[in-house]
């Protein structure tokens, strides 16, 4: 199974940025999305950020997640 995670861009440097979601930094490949900005949440999938999402809707992915893994446990 492939999965996309939400992430917000705390820091572009060209075609790279750094994002971060709980507390976990990685840097992805923004070439798909070069209109990205700071502070955009952006779905993140093998390394490259594949969309823009608002904040409501990377916040209710991420509360998704959250309870899966709570199932898990």
């Amino acid at each position: 199974m492939c999965l996309a995670v939400p992430m917000r861009i705390i820091n572009i440097q060209g075609s790279k940025a750094q994002v971060e979601s709980g507390g976990l930094e990685y840097e992805v490949d923004l070439s798909l999305l070069p209109e990205a900005a700071l502070d955009d949440y952006v779905l993140v999938h093998a390394g490259f950020a594949i969309q823009i999402m608002d904040k409501k809707e990377a916040d209710e992915t991420l509360a998704l997640f959250q309870e899966l893994n709570d199932l898990q446990c």
